[in-house]
């Protein structure tokens, strides 16, 4: 006959026995090996469909085992069966098959052998430099491990490059360990935050990857005490879809209980009776020093239950200390020692989307509005708040008026605004907000204040529970994603002398910091604010609390007759222009920078349509109103594009000296980075172009280098995330459809590593590790093997993929690849999200970040200036030939590298490079830094969908190194008693940047502690 002319098509492998014991050893060998069961059936009736000696049997039971190889023609069915009715044990070997396996790794199938108890032989290979394993299955069929599949097998592809990791641990996980390290409790406690279940999600998913075990403890500290089914064990499959949710889905609930010491040792004997000794904590400080405190009394309490006789001396001598590990869910973000707190960003989107909404209607009959925000002791939300919606006035615990009469105050700032022609004002007030006296300020008295003095139609909006609700946003589920991880970190590294730790951020670092300090560090906000001393109180709060509260008094309001006003002789004409890409957040920036320059006497010139507007000669004067409302604004106002001034840079400077332009803003991406860099360079021809000039960066790609963050690149990842929850509905509802999402990005792979984090991505694809078919063929086996198991009850999926992850497997080939490979267990569709990403309201976070550079910027701009108004006295000297004396230049006339500069988010704070430091720092071809700091979440995402996971029986394959750096009590003293920097927290780069200018300046540098203090730091050059 021809090649398969009758069309033949591999069934399956049946193994028969008559032995239950052997059917049962059998079915447990090969699963050992990874294979899968996808039928398993138990016949009432027995069926006979097997033939044994030439007769037809009787099968009572058969279990079918697939293997799933890394390519179709390397997948295999076993059918295990027993029969009845005939002797079939397979004692003459002459009659057994043999079942040929290939791995690349033969040492683990040595430690699997080994720890089943099954013996096993090892025969060199006489064409490589590895063994091969025999041995027999219970059955007495050969099984042989071989190193290289079927000659007719296609090769496999080069391995996947890794992405470049700052590790700072060197323990990985061990597929191989034996039994489960700890057993972790998890309950969730106080007032609910969105983003806790997210931190859950990690918690149990991490736990289960590092062979630990995870309990859910129902309704917090009362579940604890009641015991019972309060607390269960955790699956993995328990925290599918966790990452949408807001609120908590194990429950909290207020525990009087608990408050009494018997209530506690109950707690202590249901966590021994279930096993449990490391408790994640997820709550706000009452909840923290709840927990911290039963670490305290736990030896007592084991004791205790010993003597009475509620628990045995083995339990006693097995759970003599209780690991603990705090995580703060709290939307005040009123923690102390952290930046911020799992569900504060939530929160906040929460209030500017109501009071976006507020502003339609208040705008149309010009009205006032007085909100009233969350916040008792601590006035994050409503600060925020105010600079992210452009509030008129703002009421916090920390700040009170200065003055007694602060209902006049009011009315003159609140009127002056109207005056200039607005036609609403906007008042926000945080629960806790306070006078000098301490005597509350309520909204319903604002309201009263405003109606009777001013006459304004004033309304009150109390958002109260709102704020809770809702999905968490990107940046929530990022946070107490990459928290809840390192939890399961800090409990494996504790010692019984460790002190209880709690995960918090700061610049920008995951941290573990001592549970007791932070907690007393956040009391004594209270304690300051109760004894007036508000400065304190300010003092205690994240770096940028202090900076973003001077920001928002400057810019807030009207002030034609501002203290501010400057000296006709120190006047600037500032021009601002966009370049590149639009971002959201460019028009918050640019509002805030305008107003910023009117309060203090300065011109603020708009450059319209980039740099061809520049050469066009399209600028003109911005006046208060004329960006009102820019704050919520999304894309360019004033117009955007990509276009460089080089090819018509003449044109740019005789539009810079025509219009006296003394300084320059220019807001963008890479475009604008290599726009800014083009005209620091052509300073040499050009005199006009010597003046100061900096770079906001702003794309949703985060690849400008300087910054750990541009505007636009929040808004964009929230963008990605809605899109892919919506997605996944869509795909869960099919329960067998993956899609592969493309995303923007360019070369950067930002966006599809934290969206895909936070969206619960499958996998992600990205320029920096690039796609090979090896890799596709570990993610489709992955794919296959979930939509198995989960057969009929499947979750959706998505991948996400970057824009330019690879030339050759594009979004539509990789899901057709998904497709052609599924095995007909799913089937794959792509999405491409496009310009989506670079629309909408800007989100909060990039809101305050745009006003934060965009305030920084103007003060840079302007000390620059100032300093290159001096003129010096050429006469004493003699200039090189042909060169122009300085009298004869521009009044302003900076031509030093430090002049031309990029502000960046390094950490938590706002720094200034030269632009001429980060050429050596970009990677120009690809157009992004050298160096990105977010690698680490790389392999979480596949770690927590399951990639690499032994989600059965636990362990995983995938490498992971913790990223959290560990701070001690002297360290958080040194951070918020003596307001320094920890060197711990800086980027070694960075550190050395800072200790050189240092010495060059003469400045002390603390070595033995290893900090460097913010005054220090403060007065080092712009950079540094």
């Amino acid at each position: 006959m021809a090649d398969n002319e009758l069309g033949l098509a591999f069934s399956h492998i049946a193994l028969v026995t008559d032995c239950e014991d052997k059917f049962q050893k059998t079915v447990d060998f090969y699963q050992s090996f990874g294979l899968s069961t996808v039928r398993h059936v138990h016949h009432d009736v027995p069926q006979k469909d097997v033939i044994v000696s030439d007769k037809m049997s009787a099968v009572t039971r058969e279990s079918w085992l697939h293997l799933f190889g890394c390519r179709p023609e390397n997948s295999v069915t076993l059918r295990v069966v027993q029969v009845v009715g005939e002797k079939v044990g397979c004692k003459d070997l002459s009659n057994t098959i043999r079942i040929c396996l290939a791995t690349q790794k033969i040492k683990e199938v040595k430690d699997i052998l080994g720890s089943i108890g099954v013996s096993f032989t090892v025969h060199p290979d006489p064409r490589q430099f590895k063994d091969r394993v025999a041995t027999r299955d219970p059955l007495g069929n050969d099984v042989l491990f071989l190193v290289e599949p079927s000659t007719f097998s296609m090769p496999a592809s080069p391995e996947v490059k890794p992405m470049e990791i700052d590790d700072t641990s060197d323990e990985e996980f061990d597929l191989s360990a034996s039994g489960p390290r700890k057993n972790i409790g998890i309950l969730t406690s106080g007032g609910d935050a969105q983003g806790m279940n997210p931190c859950v999600r990690a918690v149990v998913r991490m736990a289960i990857a590092r062979r630990c075990r995870p309990f859910f403890i129902y309704e917090g500290y009362q579940g604890l005490v009641d015991g019972g089914d309060k607390i269960r064990e955790a699956q993995w499959s328990d925290v599918s879809g966790f990452l949408t949710l807001g609120g908590t889905m194990i429950g909290t609930a207020r525990c009087m209980a608990f408050r009494e010491l018997e209530g506690r040792r109950t707690g202590v004997l249901n966590l021994i009776r279930n096993g449990i000794d490391a408790l994640v904590v997820i709550g706000g400080d009452g909840s923290l020093t709840g927990a911290d405190r039963l670490r305290a009394e736990w030896p007592e309490h084991v004791a205790a239950l010993e003597r009475e006789g509620r628990i045995t001396k083995e339990q006693a001598d097995r759970f003599r200390t209780l690991m603990i590990v705090g995580m703060v869910g709290s939307i005040d973000n009123d923690l102390a020692s952290t930046d911020m707190t799992i569900g504060a960003c939530s929160a906040l989107e929460r209030i500017c989307e109501s009071v976006d909404a507020i502003l339609s209607t208040a705008t149309s009959h010009q009205r006032a509005f007085v909100v009233e925000v969350m916040g008792r002791h601590c006035g994050w939300l409503a600060l925020n708040a105010a600079i992210s919606t452009g509030a008129d006035y703002l009421f916090i615990p920390e700040a009170p008026p200065k003055h007694d009469d602060w209902e006049a105050s009011m009315c003159a700032t609140l009127k002056a605004s109207r005056d200039a022609g607005k036609r609403t004002s906007l008042v926000i007030v945080a629960e806790g907000a306070i006078d000098r006296h301490l005597n509350p300020i309520k909204a319903d008295y604002i309201r009263d204040i405003l109606a009777k003095r001013l006459g304004y139609d004033t309304r009150v909006t109390i958002l109260g529970h709102v704020q809770r609700g809702g999905a968490p946003a990107h940046f929530d589920r990022f946070l107490g994603t990459m928290q809840g991880a390192e939890a399961v970190e800090a409990i494996l590294r504790a010692t019984p002398q460790t002190p209880s730790p709690v995960i918090g951020m700061l610049e920008n670092k995951i941290t573990t910091q001592p549970l007791k300090e932070a907690i007393e560090l956040t009391g004594q906000v209270a304690q300051a604010i109760e004894a007036k001393d508000f400065e304190r109180a300010i003092g205690l709060r994240a770096a940028s609390f202090a900076k973003q509260l001077r920001a928002y008094k400057e810019i807030a309001n009207f002030n034609p007759d501002s203290k501010m006003k400057l000296p006709e002789d120190k006047r600037l004409r500032i021009a601002i222009i966009h370049a590149g890409a639009p971002a959201g957040g460019m028009n918050t920036a640019t509002r805030s920078a305008v107003r910023l320059c009117l309060n203090r006497g300065h011109t603020a010139l708009a450059v319209h349509n980039g740099f061809p507007g520049l050469m066009r000669g399209e600028v003109d004067e911005l006046d208060w109103l004329s960006v009102d409302g820019w704050t919520i604004a999304g894309g360019s106002k004033l117009g955007t594009n990509r276009d460089q001034p080089e090819p018509q840079m003449g044109a740019v400077a005789y539009q810079l000296q025509k219009n006296r332009i003394d300084a320059l803003l220019v807001i963008g991406g890479f475009e604008a980075f290599t726009a800014v860099l083009q005209l620091e360079r052509g300073r040499t021809q050009y005199p006009a172009l010597n003046i100061p000039m900096v770079l906001i960066p702003a794309t949703v790609s985060n690849n400008v280098p300087g910054t750990d963050f541009s505007l636009g690149s929040d808004t964009a990842a929230n963008v990605i995330v809605q899109a892919t929850d919506m997605i996944k509905q869509s795909a869960s509802s099919n329960r067998r459809r993956v899609f592969v999402i493309e995303v923007q990005g360019g070369n950067c792979g930002y966006l599809a590593v934290m969206a895909g984090l936070s969206g619960g991505s499958t996998t992600v694809y990205t320029p920096e590790e690039g796609v090979d078919l090896s890799r596709l063929q570990r993610d489709i086996a992955h794919l296959r093997s979930r939509y198995v198991a989960e057969l009929g009850r499947s979750e959706g999926r998505v991948t996400l993929c970057n824009e330019r992850a690879s030339k050759i497997y594009t979004t539509e080939m990789i899901s057709s690849i998904y497709e052609a490979e599924s095995g007909g267990f799913y089937g794959a569709r792509t999405a491409v999200l496009g310009h989506l990403q670079q629309g909408g309201t800007p989100s909060p976070l990039d809101r305050c970040r745009a006003n934060t550079m965009a305030v920084d910027a103007v003060n840079w701009l302007q000390t620059k200036c100032w300093d290159a108004m001096e003129v010096p006295n050429e006469d004493g000297f003699r200039l090189p030939a042909g060169q122009l004396k300085r009298k004869y230049f521009p009044q302003v006339f900076a031509n030093t590298p430090e002049s031309a500069a990029v502000i960046g988010v390094i950490g938590s704070e706002m720094r200034f490079t030269p632009i001429t430091q980060l050429v050596s720092h970009t990677d120009f071809a690809r157009r992004v830094p050298r160096t990105i700091w977010w690698s680490a979440s790389r392999q979480l995402v596949d770690i927590l969908c399951g990639v690499g996971v032994d989600i059965k029986n636990g362990g995983c394959s995938t490498h992971y190194k913790s990223c959290a750096i560990e701070l001690t009590a002297d360290d958080l003293m040194r951070i918020y008693g003596q307001h320094r920097r920890l060197s711990k927290l800086i980027d070694p780069a960075e550190l050395e940047k800072m200790q050189q200018a240092d010495r060059l300046q003469g400045l002390r540098i603390d070595d033995e502690n290893k900090v460097a203090d913010d005054k220090e730091s403060s007065a080092a050059p712009p950079g540094f």
